[in-house]
């Protein structure tokens, strides 16, 4: 197992490094400057190319290049080009507000997934079924911005119901313990609702397909001619076995619920890593893209190692295997 993670982790490295360097390449290839952004169109050519050497930008791209990931690899992500801000303290405030966003989508995005699946792979050919497979599929097949939109215009904008964004009311600072709380979750049920839905979709699918895999296996059968309850056979057997490629999935799914929530953010002005990309693409702001396109890369390969652990904790015959 140990061998497997250590293959896993050197291609991951390359995968990272593969990333930032097409990265690097396609932002310099992309059209506007960001020193024409920052002086704006009165700056003369002296400004311009002074503010250009400050920055670095007047040297080869290979020599950029070579300077960045050095600079990166020892901790120093640079500073904002257009906000002046240190790049780590940047994205640190803006982290925390993403990571609470996605771990609770996934969290419940598996929970009701799981039992939407199970329910599906208990009932497989039924109606109900049918009625389910279409609208998981649907939920899975939405645009996430789209989903977001349309949500705000049904519970904001005609029910008016919750707000659709930012994190806290302008009244935020005077509030005090469950009101608090409450003006809290009203903001964040817009946000989390979008990812949820869409997470369910995929969830639900995977879980009933690997479930209606497990439920024809010998091992079901035997427990079924035990004169087991179906209850059992499905919540202890079928479920416990159909977790392999859940789980894997589980740690797949990382990465993209981050690349999701780019766009979710936009639209909810959630001020998470997701709008601070967006404001540093339109402001060609190459210190924060770099920065957090590397992170983006990193949570991929973390995604798959995480998937690796845990299917080897919930399948023993996996740590087994070879790499």
């Amino acid at each position: 197992m140990l061998a497997r993670l250590g293959h896993r982790l050197l291609a991951g490295l390359a995968v990272v490094l593969g990333v930032v360097t097409l990265t690097f390449l396609l932002l310099h290839l992309a059209p506007g400057d960001p020193i024409d952004i920052m002086l704006g169109p009165a700056a003369t050519a002296e400004q311009r190319a002074a503010q250009r050497a400050a920055l670095g930008l007047d040297r080869p791209l290979p020599a950029q290049f070579a300077s960045w990931l050095g600079r990166f690899a020892r901790g120093d992500w640079g500073s904002s080009i257009a906000k002046g801000r240190p790049v780590r303290a940047l994205l640190g405030a803006a982290w925390r507000q993403t990571a609470w966003l996605v771990a609770l989508s996934l969290a419940l995005s598996y929970l009701i997934g799981l039992a939407i699946g199970a329910v599906q792979a208990a009932r497989s050919g039924s109606r109900l079924d049918t009625l389910l497979s279409v609208s998981t599929v649907a939920l899975f097949a939405m645009p996430g911005y789209w989903l977001g939109l349309m949500l705000v215009l049904v519970l904001t904008y005609w029910a008016r119901l919750l707000p659709a964004f930012g994190t806290a009311g302008l009244d935020a600072d005077y509030l005090r313990g469950a009101s608090w709380l409450i003006d809290r979750a009203r903001h964040l049920a817009l946000p989390l609702a979008t990812l949820t839905l869409i997470g369910i979709g995929g969830a639900a699918r995977f879980a009933r397909g690997a479930m209606l895999e497990t439920l024809h296996q010998p091992f079901i059968t035997t427990a079924r001619a035990k004169g087991l309850k179906p209850r059992r056979v499905i919540g202890h057997h079928a479920l416990r076995n159909a977790l392999t490629p859940l789980v894997t999935m589980l740690g797949l799914s990382l990465p993209a619920l981050f690349s999701g929530a780019v766009f979710v953010e936009a639209v909810f002005a959630w001020p998470g890593v997701g709008r601070v990309l967006v404001e540093a693409v339109k402001a060609r702001d190459y210190p924060v893209v770099m920065a957090a396109t590397a992170i983006s890369a990193v949570l991929v390969v973390a995604g798959n190692m995480i998937a690796d652990v845990l299917a080897a904790w919930v399948d023993p015959r996996v740590r087994s295997a070879t790499p």
